[in-house]
């Protein structure tokens, strides 16, 4: 007869403690898993607020970009032709022309005329430096023979030029008009209130003498010419006060320590001469 509580046997107590332990890793797995899930579940939310994609993202990012472009540009945007816009490289057009036929050059010079008259449309309706680019493009098609002709186009772009406050540049431009054609009225009257403009009386009235050679009754030419002489005479002698000035201040700094300064030392001028003379007073 068996016991009524037999003792289990060592098999049985092994099965029963392993059958647990996979019980009890079952029930942690899948709390991990859906720990983990809804995990992935709210970085995917995340995610999904943080990017987007299709038309609707980039759209967005052409926007910002558009944004800032226009706001750059706005800002920034240059207003005044180049030096690269600027260059007419004549040396190249000799070498150039020498390959063309006269039909060539006659063809290219009424291309160049197209080129001016545009200019000359831009210019009137205030687009002042894209009327100068293409009085550039007029000069860059003209043959070299056609001096007259690019000497109309150097005047037209240093008018351009003179609206866009480009004045040393359009001085050049005057320049090399008049070297093409030295009596070019325009040319020499332009260079002349340029050259006003820029604080350059001398030659400003040179200029406007020029321009009385050829047109004795110019009226703003002669204006001028009875106007600048009292303002060139005004403009040297506040130069001759400021100079004398510095030269009496570097004086008393050399005399200072021999217990002397320039009152000691009188300036006179000659009437003759013109010149002056220093004399010591105590």
């Amino acid at each position: 007869m068996e016991p009524s509580n037999p003792t289990p046997s060592n098999e049985k107590l092994i099965d029963s403690l392993v059958s647990g332990i996979d019980t009890c890793n079952l029930n942690l797995d899948d709390s991990t898993n859906e720990e983990n899930k809804q995990e992935k579940d709210s970085v995917g939310v995340k995610e999904s607020t943080n990017n987007c994609d299709g038309s609707e993202c980039k759209n967005t990012a052409s926007e910002v970009l558009e944004e800032n472009d226009s706001e750059n540009k706005s800002d920034n945007e240059e207003q005044i032709p180049t030096t690269e816009d600027d260059l007419v490289d004549e040396l190249a057009m000799k070498d150039l022309e020498l390959t063309y036929t006269e039909e060539d050059r006659q063809r290219l010079q009424k291309e160049a005329e197209v080129f001016k008259q545009k200019g000359n449309e831009l210019f009137k309706s205030g687009e002042f430096k894209e009327s100068a680019l293409a009085y550039t493009q007029a000069l860059r098609t003209c043959p070299l023979s056609f001096q007259n002709e690019r000497s109309i186009y150097y005047s037209n772009r240093a008018a351009s030029k003179m609206k866009l406050e480009l004045n040393e540049s359009a001085i050049e431009d005057c320049t090399k008009a008049l070297e093409l054609n030295e009596r070019y009225l325009k040319a020499i009257f332009r260079r002349a209130q340029l050259y006003e403009a820029t604080d350059k009386l001398d030659e400003a009235l040179a200029d406007y003498k020029k321009i009385l050679e050829i047109d004795p009754l110019h009226r703003d030419a002669l204006f001028a010419s009875k106007r600048l002489p009292d303002q060139i005479q005004e403009r040297n002698e506040k130069l001759k006060d400021e100079m004398l000035g510095k030269l009496k201040d570097l004086g008393n700094m050399f005399l200072k320590p021999f217990g002397l300064s320039t009152e000691n030392f009188q300036l006179s001028q000659d009437p003759n001469s013109g010149g002056y003379s220093v004399n010591f007073k105590n």
